[in-house]
């Protein structure tokens, strides 16, 4: 539904300042400009789209290698203790646990269409234990929030785009990505826990976030303390080093399952085939409306507001034109998806701009579609303090994402 309202009123705020500097200005080509924007946009969606199977397909082919060896119970097993304390109300064998932890791991993975069909069955379980059917229970909220902070191993889709969009190392915003999500989950579990009184201190808890708070900290410190030219080829090395070690752990772990590995990735390649033939539409949209919205000036004016904001504080200014995608994510990963394209195929795919608008696509998720799927799906209609904790988590993961986009690219 906000996806409705915001397509809308791209086309209809273009029409208007169209009209006003048609009548008021005599800017007679400006109709002309945005037909053409529309047609311009409409081609680039469908091209983009297209060239998105090859990659998407390498993927999704390797993601489903991996589901098949056992990653997703792996990871299952690494965060169920840590998942007994943030869900105190629940008995520890309660079913809602299995469905919960296997629906975070496959996010993590970037496993979209496994991970919703997990989740939808993680809510409907919780909520056979919610007194308040209308009303949402404390286990739903910490679930809905930990969903909405965006916690993601392998950036599939943002790598995809940017190999497409020809980024000379498409994977150069995977360490970005990876430490502001890990941001974002930490502040939506701690705003959750301190409204819920959920026992922080307690020793499973702390080794979990003390433990991987330090050592992402010490990262950081340690990233920070390094020329930007020694930084840029660690940071380059590190990222393709871990993602390709991700690939031969799949494909060991699941001949060790002694599953068909070459089937296995065929059947995973053939739903990226289909995915990247289905977004067309979705894709051409949003695009449209976004390149007539930026044809008017309408794009310009928002953003130099918020440019001259930032420069009243005396903060530096050259993140401005990725926040778009920032502000678009809680809506819309269609839309933010479209923002972020958008901003590469203005300033650049590798510019510093385009590397931001892609961290910030991949540092958090769709707070509110997540919500309205999730809660919709159960009749929930009073969320409490979801929507408060999940947009404090989408914050912090937006915070992050400038802070690190300065830290690998500025």
């Amino acid at each position: 539904m906000a996806l409705n309202y915001i397509w809308i009123g791209f086309f209809l705020t273009a029409f208007i300042i169209g009209l006003v500097r048609l009548i008021f200005f005599g800017d007679y080509d400006i109709f002309p400009q945005l037909m053409q924007a529309s047609f311009d946009n409409a081609k680039a969606g469908f091209d983009i789209s297209l060239g998105l199977t090859g990659a998407l397909t390498l993927w999704l082919g390797i993601m489903r290698i991996g589901e098949k060896g056992g990653m997703i119970r792996l990871l299952s097993k690494a965060i169920g203790p840590f998942f007994s304390r943030l869900f105190p109300e629940l008995p520890k064998d309660h079913p809602a646990f299995g469905s919960m932890i296997m629906n975070i791991a496959a996010n993590m993975l970037g496993l979209d269409n496994a991970a919703t069909p997990m989740g939808l069955k993680a809510m409907e379980q919780l909520q056979e234990s919610n007194p308040k059917k209308d009303t949402a229970s404390n286990a739903q909220i910490m679930f809905l929030v930990l969903n909405t902070s965006g916690l993601t191993i392998i950036p599939i889709s943002i790598m995809v785009i940017r190999a497409q969009q020809g980024a000379a190392n498409p994977s150069d915003i995977f360490l970005p990505i990876l430490l502001a999500t890990f941001f974002s989950t930490v502040v939506g579990i701690i705003s959750v826990a301190v409204v819920q009184k959920i026992k922080l201190w307690d020793k499973v808890i702390l080794a979990y976030l003390g433990g991987f708070t330090f050592l992402i900290g010490g990262f950081i410190y340690w990233l920070n303390t390094l020329p930007r030219e020694k930084l840029n080829v660690i940071s380059m090395v590190t990222a393709n080093l871990i993602l390709f070690s991700i690939i031969i752990l799949f494909i060991l772990m699941a001949m060790r399952k002694k599953v068909n590995v070459y089937d296995a990735f065929i059947e995973g390649a053939k739903e990226g085939f289909t995915i990247a033939v289905k977004i067309i539409p979705f894709l051409v949209a949003i695009l449209v409306a976004i390149g007539v919205f930026r044809a008017s000036g309408g794009m310009n004016f928002l953003v130099d507001g918020a440019r001259s904001f930032f420069e009243y504080l005396g903060v530096d200014t050259n993140f401005v034109d990725a926040l778009p995608t920032a502000l678009m994510k809680p809506l819309s990963g269609s839309g933010a998806r479209g923002m972020m394209i958008d901003a590469m195929n203005t300033f650049g795919v590798d510019s510093f701009v385009g590397r931001t608008a892609s961290t910030l696509q991949g540092a958090t998720d769709t707070t509110f579609y997540i919500l309205a799927v999730y809660f919709g799906s159960v009749g929930i209609k009073k969320t409490r303090h979801a929507v408060t904790c999940g947009l404090i988590a989408d914050f912090a993961g937006i915070v992050a994402a400038i802070a690190l986009s300065y830290l690998f690219f500025g």
